[in-house]
């Protein structure tokens, strides 16, 4: 399959990522950063800028072909087979789905290195007032069982101010700038994201988002002088993420 977007560093392909990656090439890819369907959309409700707003993401986030646990397998099982022997892997989820990828994770023989939680100082209030608010999404880091994992401590021990950094991340969810050609209703914070690239990956590494969303991930790759492959299936998440690449490129 040809990319529908291709520089010398990024290439973003329009697929189902569960097909395209099997035809990936095994052992090809240094990092995979991602942050997959969690499948909340079932008609519930949220609040966005102090209104009250349906959960629901879009079709792409409701369990219809696979059951959600059916999903994460086949993905994993592709992600294992095609990171490299040092290679690792970051996911994003939430209580509804995160005890689902770590016990995926575990079975198929990853070890999880961090459970990462990050904290957002700007969180949506609960409407329901019958729990605490959700402030938190978690991050797991995991690697081949027999890989050695590269870190780069040292960015890390810069980035905190010469101390040990920590698994509690304080990064707020993303800026007006960030949404400058639109908004992705599970996007990421580019901060994040650039910390994830710049702990896991040297120069020149090939990073893969396999739920690409707005182009998060390939962004914070290219500022950091890294190469990404992003495969995304909606048109209008695919075009937000050229207009920003194109933008930065400027």
């Amino acid at each position: 399959m040809k990319p529908v977007y291709k520089t010398s560093d990024i290439s973003i392909f329009q697929a189902d990522c569960l097909q395209l990656l099997k035809g990936m090439p095994s052992n090809s890819i240094d990092v995979i950063a991602t942050d997959p369907p969690y499948f909340l959309s079932n008609g519930g409700i949220s609040c966005q800028n102090g209104k009250m707003v349906s959960v629901d993401k879009g079709d792409w986030d409701k369990e219809t072909t696979y059951t959600m646990e059916e999903f994460y397998r086949i993905f994993l099982t592709e992600a294992k087979r095609i990171l490299k022997a040092n290679g690792t892997m970051w996911i994003f989820g939430t209580m509804h789905n995160i005890y689902t990828v770590g016990y995926l994770l575990k079975l198929l023989d990853f070890k999880i290195l961090n459970n990462i939680t990050w904290q957002k100082p700007n969180p949506a209030p609960n409407l329901s007032k019958r729990m605490f608010t959700h402030s938190t999404e978690t991050i797991l880091w995991a690697k081949q069982q027999k890989g050695r994992q590269y870190f780069n401590y040292e960015a890390m021990l810069t980035l905190n101010n010469q101390k040990q950094m920590k698994d509690l991340w304080m990064i707020a969810t993303p800026h007006k700038w960030e949404k400058k050609f639109g908004k992705h209703p599970t996007q990421k914070p580019i901060e994040i994201m650039e910390r994830i690239i710049l702990a896991s990956t040297n120069v020149n590494d090939v990073i893969l988002d396999p739920f690409m969303g707005s182009g998060t991930t390939l962004i914070a790759a290219q500022r950091l002088g890294r190469r990404a492959v992003g495969i995304e299936l909606e048109s209008e998440f695919i075009q937000m993420a050229i207009n920003r690449l194109e933008d930065l490129r400027k």
